[in-house]
């Protein structure tokens, strides 16, 4: 099993290029079952989840082809992805392939509305939390699906097709605004989505759906309205820059020092962290080539954050911050709001010599004089790169175990790290 090796101490300078984001990519993939023309997707990520998706969807019957595939030096442009469901030959998405990305259960909606039924697995358990469908469920009941859970999957049936209804979520949910969005779009009638995600990643869906026809007003809204369409065209259609990704990165550097250009980075999708950052003491300054980040020799400073659904904190940026915080001055307080069980990383950034406490879901952090390296281990995709952020930083030599975790949605991170003078390198099993 691959490993990742860093040698800290050493500053960021130079330029990192982001990356299209993985959370919008995926519900866009699966939003070609939708039509039985051509989506083309640019700047697609080269990810793991998105090869995984690659082959789940091709279950279905999506032909996909890939152009400007790159050379390993180049790592600045995505890839151009074109997807073709012009068939859909099964509406089944079996327990071996949805119970390994938790995304792919989103493929429900979009098989119901196009095909009047859907069997799809249920995702199972989760690293950081449970993460229920019940508000998925709830949804594609409210346009008039027929539901029913038979040996771990979703039955779900719609023989005279979906008609627009009122869907009410109790708690935020990304991916149930992204699967009744989506479902919507061929209901017949008005479908309206309240207390709906506002992430940046929603609103990139539904600009893409209104590219194929849909008709989609109040996305990036607590209210979301769709008048659903007999049916979707062939539409082309670029992935938004990756929101975390671009804070990963600017906290690397916030902890590491330097100053580096995050090109292609958007400010607007990650204002709340941004602005955490510049609180801990990190100049930050918008370019026209995307976001600089720089921190010349001052101290970092102890922050409170309480992550919240978009325009708030964002819950996958939490463990990098915590690695950032462990060197601040001061004690640092992070409150996890989002899933119950995303502090898995406490215990590996200890072994840097962090001091971190934990009180329910609320985490302490004492800043120390310096981290050490030491032999640590992944446990989810965000806290294997807070993981990486704490071995840049600390003094002397830091392995991260099981870095498939980062394969999925951090692409050619080392790469990226190594060009600004990080000394990090992937060793292969």
């Amino acid at each position: 099993m691959d490993c990742i090796r860093i040698r800290g101490g050493n500053r960021l300078n130079g330029t990192i290029p982001i990356s299209g984001a993985k959370n919008a990519t995926l519900p866009l993939m699966i939003a070609s079952l939708l039509s039985r023309e051509t989506l083309t997707l640019k700047n697609v990520p080269n990810l793991a989840d998105v090869s995984l998706l690659k082959r789940i969807l091709g279950n279905h019957g999506v032909d996909h082809t890939v152009r400007g595939k790159r050379s390993a030096q180049e790592v600045v442009a995505g890839e151009t992805v074109e997807l073709s469901a012009r068939e859909i030959v099964d509406t089944t998405a079996p327990y071996e392939l949805v119970s390994r990305m938790r995304a792919s259960f989103w493929v429900i909606g979009p098989l119901l509305a196009r095909m009047g039924e859907a069997r799809v697995s249920l995702p199972g358990g989760c690293a950081i939390g449970t993460r229920p469908v019940d508000f998925y469920l709830h949804g594609l009941q409210a346009l008039g699906a027929e539901l029913s859970v038979e040996g771990g999957y979703v039955e779900a049936r719609a023989p005279k097709g979906l008609v627009g209804g009122r869907v009410i979520f109790p708690r935020v949910s990304v991916g149930a605004t992204h699967t009744v969005m989506m479902a919507a779009a061929l209901a017949k009638g008005e479908t309206v989505i309240e207390n709906a995600a506002r992430e940046p990643e929603v609103v990139d869906v539904a600009e893409c759906l209104m590219k194929m026809g849909a008709q989609i007003e109040g996305a990036g809204s607590r209210e979301i309205h769709i008048e659903g369409v007999p049916s979707l065209s062939a539409a082309e259609h670029s992935v938004l820059p990756d929101r975390i990704e671009t804070g990963t990165y600017a906290m690397a550097v916030a902890a590491t020092g330097g100053e580096v250009t995050l090109t292609g980075a958007r400010p607007d999708l990650l204002r709340a962290a941004l602005d955490t950052l510049v609180e801990a003491g990190i100049d930050i300054a918008e370019t026209n080539e995307g976001v600089r980040v720089a921190r010349n020799g001052g101290p970092l400073k102890a922050v409170e954050v309480t992550t919240q659904p978009f325009p708030g904190f964002p819950t996958d940026l939490q463990a990098q911050l915590m690695a950032l915080m462990a060197r601040a001055e001061g004690t640092s307080h992070i409150t996890e709001t989002i899933f119950e069980n995303r502090f898995m990383h406490v215990q590996e950034l200890s072994r840097l010599g962090a001091d971190i406490r934990l009180d329910g879901q609320t985490a302490t952090i004492r800043g120390v004089e310096k981290l050490t390296g030491a032999q640590v281990m992944a446990t989810d995709l965000r806290a294997s790169v807070s993981l990486v952020i704490g071995g840049l930083a600390a003094e002397g030599e830091t392995t991260v175990n099981r870095v498939y975790h980062l394969d999925r949605g951090f692409e050619r991170l080392e790469e990226k790290l190594s060009a600004c003078g990080a000394e990090i390198e992937r060793v292969r099993a």
